[in-house]
């Protein structure tokens, strides 16, 4: 592996860092207080071309590599986690799903604008009663001839009252399980399809969480996405791809609250000196350095292996699993660096450590990564 950036993966990385310094920066705090989406930020962020990078240019995307999506993610949610998921689910679960096995008319239709940052989407598989255990589907497609009828709740989507396209995982043949499963394109505004309200989270405040009601929506034939019975197969391959995207958040997290906190510890002074001085904080800073250089490695390998066509099952699962630990282990230690101050909005870390949590939880929970690796090694 080349540890060495390209000319253009560094243009890339600068560019998000003055993006995240300049645009989202200043209102973080304010926007996680308020709950309040970064509307006009994640605007400006489709017209760089970061809603789609790996997207192919003929359908409005960026044709960047995953290498550099991983270091724009790191630099977005080294300031704001919110904006950074936004853009993750958009680039990950939807824009890449929907290149790698939509149709071409799915493709003219849904990705262009949602590639070119025109609109947003959303990625509709967990439920009250599936979440980690993703085939206990209760939300129904009912095949109607040339429509699907499509009835149920879906929990925790991202983007849930920003999107225009839902990516919605349903059931259509129970007794074929997980093979009867399908996935559909579905458009915000069709008859019978209402957003629930937002829920009032830990953290990252500012990206909109809702649950999502669909009472007889009427679904065309064509947008169903792949043959019948693959929605599942759809799901899990997209979610592989997805660990990369929150696997780069959380190493974005634990890589802005290490910054802040070496900076602190070099101007805050205890007994006489800057505590960087105290051997008890410069250990603690040593270990975190190390964990995030760490993590990022295990990004970039599983997206160098993307990039290859490998399967990233394992990587990026490992990715995931161990980025999330150290985004949290580190902004707990980021707290603890700051004292007192580490416990108010103004320091920035006490968001930062409430934003890490959720990356131990969404798009597959540690324990499911510990799943996948092990069943991976056990082969």
């Amino acid at each position: 592996m080349d540890f060495n950036l390209s000319e253009e993966q560094l243009m890339i990385q600068q560019a998000a860092r003055d993006f995240a310094q300049n645009e989202l920066l200043p209102g973080v705090i304010e926007r996680d207080r308020d709950q309040k989406f970064p509307t006009e930020q994640v605007k400006k962020m489709g017209e760089m071309g970061l809603l789609g990078m790996m997207v192919d240019p003929k359908y409005g995307g960026a044709g960047m590599d995953s290498v550099s999506y991983v270091l724009a993610m790191e630099e977005i949610a080294k300031i704001d986690a919110s904006a950074a998921v936004v853009m993750s689910v958009n680039n990950s679960l939807v824009c890449a799903g929907l290149e790698k096995f939509a149709s071409e008319e799915q493709k003219v239709k849904y990705l262009t604008p949602l590639a070119s940052g025109k609109v947003i989407g959303a990625f509709a598989l967990s439920e009250p009663e599936a979440g980690s255990d993703a085939t206990s589907q209760k939300t129904t497609a009912e095949d109607k001839g040339d429509y699907y009828l499509l009835n149920g709740i879906k929990n925790w989507i991202t983007n849930g009252g920003t999107a225009s396209y839902y990516i919605v995982i349903a059931q259509t043949d129970p007794e074929k399980k997980h093979k009867g499963i399908n996935a559909f394109i579905v458009e915000r505004g069709w008859e019978g399809f209402d957003i629930g309200v937002k829920e009032d989270k830990l953290g990252i405040r500012g990206s909109d969480t809702h649950s999502l009601i669909f009472n007889n929506v009427k679904i065309p034939k064509e947008n169903r996405i792949g043959e019948d019975g693959f929605g599942f197969n759809f799901a899990m391959a997209v979610l592989n791809g997805g660990r990369i995207g929150i696997a780069s958040q959380a190493l974005g997290i634990a890589a802005g609250a290490y910054e802040l906190a070496l900076k602190y510890a070099k101007t805050r002074k205890a007994f006489k000196t800057e505590i960087i001085n105290h051997q008890v904080i410069a250990f603690k800073l040593a270990d975190m350095a190390t964990q995030i250089t760490a993590a990022r490695m295990l990004c970039f390998k599983a997206a160098c292996e993307k990039d290859a066509g490998k399967d990233i099952s394992e990587s990026g699962a490992m990715a995931k699993l161990y980025a999330s630990q150290v985004a949290m282990d580190t902004t707990i230690e980021a707290v603890q660096i700051h004292g007192g101050y580490g416990y108010v909005k103004e320091y920035h870390v006490e968001r930062m450590m409430r934003d890490a949590k959720i990356t131990q939880i969404y798009e597959g929970t540690s324990e499911i990564q510990k799943i996948v690796i092990s069943r991976s090694i056990a082969k």
